[in-house]
């Protein structure tokens, strides 16, 4: 399809700048009234590579030209760096991630609430996470019938992850009928956006088929450099192509769907954020928004991993085809960890060495950090890189719940129900057994889960960005819809909870949703 560029002079409805899972909802949503203008700004390329359909091919992705080449910071708790994948393609995450479609359980959006974001809990969104997804023999008060994703569990699981799962019934978890549901603790087999054997993307699943769309323009390969904000409203923004610099006008709103790191950069380069931050990188201050880049929130993950005592098949589905949510420690909540049941040795792109062999590995990440970092620029050019810092174990709290998630899945390891498959514990190792040598195999081998959230928080406080419609704060015109909005992380992989906040944002800015 021929993108048409935007004249200079054009003037839009809506100015959406990020063409990422929540852009691509919006976008389409905002669309459906023929009546408005709707412009996509995605700074990435229309189309990921090749092998981004094919659903085993997913690990490979990370280091292509569909991202942004993003790690963080030397992490003071650990003297390590992670990769961080962060998407540049249309589609975003959605478009390069392991295909889980999942939500977290009901209490981490409860948490929100009393977190200062009212109206924002679990059955609030509920009506968005079903718009969003088409299910099939699932409870129709819980889950989606008709919504442009098609998302199911692997029909059937690989031998190993039936395995998995059966070793964790016999270590004495519950069997969730539907653990993508929200409402369960224990294992099951995820949902996957996969249909056919190829992968489903948000670009794929809304702004495919909206594209046609006389009143929608798409266009990438086009980085915004800074909103234009004028008399304390957003009027426009700047942007940059192959063929150069240009400005283009909005009349109704800009939203920002940049995501965690994208979302907040942008705020920072167009002077809204940390003053002082802002000054030291020689930018004007148009709004004191301290916490513009702060509050960022990720899931650490470390593996269990196994040699087989037979061959593995290939796996013919995103690798980690189940999960399970469990808590640490009684008298929490909510469940704190999940655990990804994976059909291959190790399962974080860009951390794990090759292994020779065959072999598995249980997944261990923390679902509900108490750790907090920070997004800063590395400089005022739009397109640099900017400094991230999850501040990773941060608090010892974390590394805490992370051993003794590492110690639950070794349980799980040594169930009967794997013995035709187990050989031996590849890492950690059995000799890395007592706190001290567990917590050391944290910290040289923990990695990102790539799940950044929140530093665009929803609140009223003075660390909040924007209020419970997303607006932000002392700018009008402007809004923030997608990850970075969170203000804790859900115990899931994200996706599916940035698809509903992106639905329930095309409702508000309709004038649909309180």
């Amino acid at each position: 399809m021929t993108l048409v560029m935007p004249a200079p002079s054009d003037s839009y409805d809506y100015v959406v700048v990020g063409g990422g899972t929540a852009g691509s909802v919006i976008a389409a949503r905002l669309s459906e009234d023929g009546a408005a203008r709707v412009l996509l700004l995605e700074a990435g390329v229309d189309r990921p590579p090749p092998d981004a359909a094919l659903p085993p091919a997913w690990p490979t992705l990370v280091h292509t030209g569909a991202t942004w080449g993003d790690s963080t910071v030397r992490q003071e708790a650990t003297g390590t760096t992670a990769l961080l994948a962060r998407a540049r393609v249309l589609g975003g995450g959605s478009a390069i991630n392991a295909m889980s479609f999942l939500r977290g359980h009901r209490s981490c959006y409860d948490a929100w609430e009393s977190d200062g974001a009212p109206g924002w809990g679990f059955d609030d969104l509920l009506p968005y996470f079903k718009r969003s997804e088409t299910t099939v023999g699932r409870d129709p008060g819980l889950r989606g019938v008709d919504g442009p994703l098609t998302v199911a569990p692997a029909q059937p699981p690989h031998p190993v992850i039936a395995a998995l799962l059966g070793a964790s019934t016999q270590t004495g978890y519950r069997r969730a009928s539907d653990i993508s549901g929200g409402t369960e603790e224990g294992f099951g087999c995820t949902d996957l956006n996969i249909v056919d054997g190829r992968r489903q993307s948000a670009a794929d699943a809304y702004l495919t088929p909206s594209r046609h769309r006389a009143n929608l323009t798409v266009l990438t390969e086009a980085l915004v450099h800074r909103l234009d904000v004028r008399d304390g409203r957003c009027t426009g923004v700047e942007y940059s192509t192959p063929g150069g610099t240009d400005r283009v006008a909005c009349r109704g709103e800009v939203v920002l769907t940049a995501g965690t790191f994208g979302s907040a950069q942008l705020l920072m380069l167009s002077g809204i954020g940390p003053p002082r931050h802002l000054r030291e990188m020689g930018i004007a201050v148009a709004a004191d928004l301290p916490g513009v880049g702060a509050n960022l929130q990720d899931h650490p993950i470390c593996n269990v991993v196994y040699s087989a005592a037979r061959p593995v098949p290939a796996g013919s589905n995103n690798h980690g085809e189940a999960a399970g949510l469990v808590r640490s420690q009684p008298g929490l909540d909510g469940p704190d960890l999940q655990m990804v049941f994976v059909d291959s040795l190790g399962h974080i792109p860009g951390v794990d060495a090759p292994e020779p062999g065959e072999g598995y590995t249980i997944g261990v990440a923390v679902m509900r950090p108490y750790s907090r970092g920070t997004v800063r620029l590395s400089s005022g050019q739009p397109g640099a890189l900017p400094r991230l810092d999850p501040n990773y174990l941060g608090d010892d709290r974390d590394l805490a719940a992370m051993v003794q998630g590492l110690r639950l899945a070794r349980e799980i390891g040594q169930a009967g129900a794997l013995d035709d498959w187990r050989a031996y514990e590849m890492k950690p190792g059995t000799r890395t057994d007592d706190d001290a040598a567990l917590q050391a195999y944290v910290r040289r081998s923990l990695a990102s889960y790539f799940h950044p959230v929140g530093t665009c928080r929803i609140g009223e406080d003075a660390l909040a960005v924007v209020d419970r419609h997303l607006r932000v704060h002392g700018i009008g015109g402007l809004r923030v819809a997608d990850g970075s909005v969170m203000p804790s992380i859900p115990s899931a992989n994200t996706n599916a909870t940035v698809c509903a906040i992106a639905e329930r944002a095309a409702d508000m800015l309709r004038g649909r949703s309180s």
